[in-house]
């Protein structure tokens, strides 16, 4: 129970790697808000889990305000915010990404960050504590061909993460990030092209422990990276990928 009294909103949470964040967060004794444009998932999920749960688009302003009002109404301000909403563009060569594609991309995983700290942290600076995890990726770290803009977009991430820990820290405030590879989540068959035995074989030749990031390997890494167990980490951007950045 790491996270028993703690309150938690995690964004994409209704599938993929934010349930399994979701899931491991009620186990260690959070509540949790599930935040996910997909409404109709996240409100399945949430009565499921017995959960709340607040549909958002992570690259609006408004929504964003929306959701932190439905979360003052439910817990109060939360303690912890996972930033794991993420989206990715066809596998495909620099130049010929619309740029309607590499917009959207940036909206949904660098713009996030920024209306999540601008809509949170005010609230953890006058509590004093709090912990933001941001769900970024081992094409941050090691990029692949033809992820061109999205590997740029989870760098991003990784270098938020690091600014956003130092700004914060007088303000005992954490801010840290998950490095995952590829896992068994809507994105997977995206980030491959086409989702085939030939494919996945392909891309698990890459990975030395030889298998997908889960939902269960996020879950377990986002819960110790949000406890006071990881009191003293912080701007930390750790890879669960099973070797791939090695």
């Amino acid at each position: 129970m790491r996270l028993e009294g703690k309150t938690a909103i995690v964004t994409g949470g209704a599938s993929g790697f934010g349930e399994g964040i979701v899931r491991k967060f009620l186990a260690e004794g959070a509540q949790v808000m599930i935040a996910d444009i997909n409404a109709p998932a996240a409100m399945a999920l949430a009565s499921d889990l017995g959960v709340s749960a607040c549909p958002v688009d992570v690259s609006d302003g408004a929504s964003m305000q929306a959701l932190a009002q439905a979360a003052e109404k439910t817990f109060g301000m939360p303690d912890i915010i996972v930033n794991n909403a993420g989206i990715t563009h066809l596998p495909q060569a620099a130049e010929y990404v619309t740029e309607e594609d590499f917009d959207r991309v940036f909206a949904v995983n660098c713009k996030s960050v920024y209306l999540a700290a601008r809509t949170f942290v005010p609230a953890m600076k006058e509590r004093g504590s709090g912990a933001i995890l941001n769900v970024a990726s081992t094409a941050g770290v090691s990029p692949r061909p033809k992820l061109n803009w999205y590997n740029a977009s989870k760098g991003w991430m990784i270098t938020a993460t690091r600014a956003l820990a130092v700004e914060l820290a007088p303000s005992g405030i954490r801010v840290n990030a998950l490095n995952p590879v590829a896992g068994e989540t809507p994105l997977l068959a995206s980030f491959m092209g086409e989702d085939t035995p030939e494919m996945r074989e392909k891309f698990l030749s890459t990975i030395p422990l030889g298998r997908f990031s889960t939902p269960q390997d996020m879950g377990n890494a986002a819960a110790f990276l949000c406890s006071d167990e990881a009191s003293m980490i912080t701007g930390v951007c750790m890879e669960v990928d099973g070797g791939r950045c090695i």
